[in-house]
C-alpha cells in the first residue's frame, strides 16, 4: 500500500545559497520579457586630434565645435534620450509584486481531458505585474499533507502577469488505473502561493469555489508548476 506524502516544510539557506536563488530568480524573469536594460550604452564621438595638428602630424587651424541645433551633437542627444526612454520601460522592483490571494482571482474546474484532472486559473487583477513563484500548494478540506509538483513541468522562467494577463497549474486528481490509495471526495479546497524561496510564504491564500458534487482525488495528487499557457498546464 502506498503511503501518502507528508507535509513540506520551510528550508533554510545559508546565505551564499540564498544568493544563488536570488540570482537564478533573477536569470528566469529576465526570460520571461522582462528585459535588465543595464547601463545606457555611450554614445560613441569621432576622436579628437591633437591641439595644433593633423592626424598627419601637419599644422592646422582651430575648428569650431558643432552647433547645438545641428550635426554630431544633435544626433548624439537623441541617441541618449532613446536610451533612457528604453530603460524607462522596464518594470521598476516596485511595480512588480507576487501573485497570491489578495490581488487575483483564482478558479479551479476539473476538465473532461486529460482524465482526472483540473485546471487551476490565476487572472491579475491588481495593477502591477505579478509574479507566479514554483507551484501552487494545494489542500483538500482538513487533508494533512501537500501534493508534491512534476518537477518535469518546471519552466525555465517564472510565470509573470500583466494586469488582466492569466497563468495556469495543471492537477491530477487520480491515478487513471485505480492504483492511488487514500480516496476521497473533496468539497473545500485552498490555494497558497510560494514567496521567492521555495516554500516561503507568497501572502495571502485564495478559497476558489469546487463543483457542487465536489472533487474525488487519491494519493497520485499532482500539480504541474505555474505556466504562462492552459495548453502547457493540461499537456503533463
Amino acid at each position: 500500500m502506498r503511503t501518502l506524502p507528508t507535509r513540506r516544510t520551510a528550508r533554510l539557506f545559508a546565505p551564499a545559497i540564498a544568493a544563488l536563488a536570488a540570482l537564478s530568480l533573477t536569470a528566469c524573469e529576465d526570460g520571461t520579457g522582462t528585459k535588465d536594460e543595464g547601463a545606457s550604452a555611450p554614445v560613441s564621438s569621432p576622436a579628437a586630434p591633437q591641439p595644433g595638428k593633423t592626424d598627419s602630424g601637419r599644422p592646422t587651424t582651430t575648428t569650431p565645435a558643432p552647433n547645438e541645433k545641428g550635426g554630431q551633437t544633435q544626433g548624439n542627444d537623441k541617441a541618449a534620450q532613446g536610451d533612457a526612454g528604453a530603460s524607462a520601460s522596464a518594470p521598476a522592483p516596485e511595480n512588480r509584486v507576487l501573485c497570491n490571494g489578495s490581488n487575483t482571482k483564482v478558479t479551479a474546474q476539473p476538465v473532461p481531458r486529460p482524465l482526472n484532472h483540473m485546471l487551476i486559473t490565476v487572472t491579475n487583477t491588481g495593477s502591477k505585474l505579478c509574479d507566479l513563484t514554483y507551484y501552487p500548494v494545494l489542500r483538500f478540506d482538513e487533508m494533512q499533507w501537500a501534493p508534491t509538483a512534476a518537477k518535469e513541468t518546471q519552466p525555465q522562467a517564472v510565470t509573470t502577469l500583466a494586469p488582466g494577463e492569466s497563468g495556469y497549474a495543471g492537477v491530477l486528481l487520480a491515478a487513471a488505473d485505480g492504483s492511488g490509495d487514500g480516496g476521497a471526495t473533496a468539497k473545500k479546497l485552498t490555494v497558497a502561493f510560494q514567496g521567492r524561496t521555495p516554500n516561503s510564504d507568497g501572502g495571502a491564500t485564495a478559497t476558489p469555489p469546487l463543483p457542487a458534487k465536489g472533487v474525488y482525488y487519491d494519493s497520485s495528487l499532482t500539480v504541474t508548476y505555474w505556466q504562462q499557457s492552459m495548453d502547457d498546464a493540461l499537456a503533463w
